[in-house]
């Protein structure tokens, strides 16, 4: 075929979409690169796709000594010796039994073990990596020989750009990129998460594949197509795409019974055989159109995730490493729900929360229906989560992400404060799960400026109350306000406190009043998006209890 055909198995590719109508990539300016990755415009040659690549690696700022194509004949026969490629014995921070053969030929697949081996020489300080395989299965398609794909490997991991992620290299960027894509699928694919919850035990365990989805089940003609545009518009991409496969799994396998007994393994099943159902370029259309947040807000929630792992003490990958959600059985009383209903609303939670355990810091039942013990009860917690039966047997609660000591700062008046990640929830009689009306719909407000100096009071204190001096402290980094314009004051309402009563939710969708007796409460309901009232309009409380979060 061409120059970059020495470790292609033509026999396995599909040469029917291959062009050989001569192209040139001439451009350099960013936007122009992104239309053309998006479109495939080098995805139907192989040579233009080789060079597309080799341009685009070859821009990575990388550190300053960087292994290159020489370091590798210096040094391959060293390390390799004249042992079977084949059969080498890779290192712990691959997936041994996870190595992508993508239509290589014999020499192809022998060569990522030689140069995954010549990388763990090179990069002694990666410790957990198991996308490497898949990359450099990928690359040797588009190099000339086993040398130029292990530099363009080595650039990819040496890049030194704090703005530009590429490749997880240790096990809590790998971890707490698996809680940040849980994040992301409470916010972005509540149906299908829905269903991970109702099917599996442990949320976070099935999200914790997302990468394997990618990077060892997704065919080589869709991974390609990903990797085009990963290159030129960095990690974010990867969250895109795992979250469209998320949405088109739930679409596809939606009433049908499992087929084995493991969600997860039904999910790599369907991801091997995506091309039955989904098209590469219909399931990138379904990624770009996820109006997904910024990369920096991003970032910052990965930060934050990192930090709480970090706290824990959980940095290195162990052979039973226990970091996912549970809420044990033993250690749990509730005479409001049910263990089952306690985890179910622990799958909704910020995955950083789902490491702790469930604390019980103030019931009605125990410490009476006094506001002002409520308060001192709560304060000092952040998060907490409130939880309230009636005497209908109506079951509500919500998630609050902000100490209610932030009350204060308003002074004598009703100020508003919280953050994006707060929600409103029901189980009783239905389960539903209401989020804060403008991150839910983000066309009713437009990221990343300050409110303007004539926002209303209580936007401003909202604003004010939830800017953070270190971003990674705050318990939601890139959800508050002031990422926000707030059109209007209610907009901005979602949590809020006095000695007289405390208001929950608002905006244009749920909001709950509790009066300071704690014994009677009232919604208002918003019908725009056709959601289900709360609970009842006006209600007396049978019991209340507020839980904070155990390490």
């Amino acid at each position: 075929m061409d120059e970059y055909n020495r470790f292609v198995d033509w026999d396995k590719m599909d040469v029917t979409v291959q062009s050989q109508d001569a192209k040139e990539l001439t451009c350099t300016e960013f936007q122009e690169l992104k239309q053309l990755a998006r479109q495939g415009y080098w995805s139907k040659n192989h040579s233009l796709r080789a060079k597309a690549y080799h341009k685009l690696i070859s821009n990575i700022p990388c550190r300053t000594v960087t292994p290159d194509a020489n370091v590798y004949r210096d040094i391959v026969v060293k390390i390799v010796g004249k042992r079977n490629s084949s059969s080498l014995p890779l290192p712990e921070f691959v997936d041994n039994s996870l190595v992508p053969t993508y239509c290589l030929n014999a020499e192809g697949i022998g060569a990522v073990r030689k140069i995954i081996l010549c990388i763990a020489n090179q990069f002694p300080d990666i410790s957990f990596c198991p996308a490497l395989p898949s990359v450099i299965a990928l690359l040797l398609h588009y190099s000339k020989d086993e040398a130029e794909c292990f530099e363009q490997v080595c650039r990819i991991l040496a890049c030194n750009d704090p703005s530009k992620r590429l490749i997880d290299q240790t096990f809590l960027a790998f971890e707490s990129s698996c809680m940040t894509f849980g994040d992301l699928v409470n916010k972005y694919c509540q149906a299908a998460h829905k269903l991970m919850v109702a099917v599996s035990e442990d949320v976070l365990e099935v999200y914790s594949d997302w990468q394997r989805w990618l990077f060892g089940e997704l065919p080589m003609v869709y991974v390609a197509r990903v990797f085009d545009v990963f290159l030129v518009e960095g990690y974010k991409v990867l969250y895109r795409v795992a979250l469209a496969l998320l949405k088109f799994f739930h679409k596809v396998r939606a009433g049908q019974p499992m087929e084995s007994d493991s969600i997860q393994q039904d999910i790599r099943a369907f991801v091997r055989d995506i091309a039955k159902s989904v098209s590469p370029e219909r399931l990138l259309e379904k990624a770009f159109a996820i109006r997904l947040f910024s990369r920096k807000e991003i970032q910052l929630l990965q930060m934050a995730n990192e930090k709480a792992l970090q706290q824990k003490g959980i940095t290195v990958k162990q052979k039973r490493q226990n970091v996912h959600l549970a809420v044990h059985a033993e250690n749990f009383k509730s005479e409001i729900v049910s263990v089952k209903e306690m985890r179910d609303i622990w799958s909704w939670i910020p995955e950083r929360f789902a490491l702790c355990q469930p604390l019980l810091l103030f019931t009605t039942l125990e410490h009476g229906c006094s506001l002002s013990r409520f308060y001192s009860h709560s304060e000092g917690h952040e998060p907490t989560l409130l939880l309230i039966k009636t005497t209908a047997k109506e079951v509500c609660g919500a998630y609050l992400s902000t100490d209610w000591s932030e009350r204060r700062r308003g002074g004598n008046k009703l100020s508003f404060f919280g953050t994006g990640e707060c929600f409103v929830f029901r189980l009783q009689p239905e389960v539903e799960r209401y989020e804060w009306v403008i991150i839910k719909h983000p066309e009713l407000a437009t990221t990343g400026s300050e409110p303007e100096n004539h926002a209303s009071p209580a936007s401003s204190t909202l604003c004010s109350s939830s800017v953070p001096s270190d971003p990674s402290d705050r318990l939601s980094p890139f959800l508050s306000a002031r990422h926000f314009n707030l059109p209007s004051k209610t907009a901005s309402m979602f949590m809020a406190g006095s000695s007289e009563c405390i208001i929950i939710g608002g905006g244009d969708g749920q909001a709950l009043y509790l009066d300071a007796d704690l014994n009677h409460g009232r919604t208002s309901h918003c019908n725009t998006f056709n959601n289900q009232p709360l609970c009842s309009e006006s209600f007396q409380i049978s019991v209340l209890e507020v839980w904070g979060f155990r390490d």
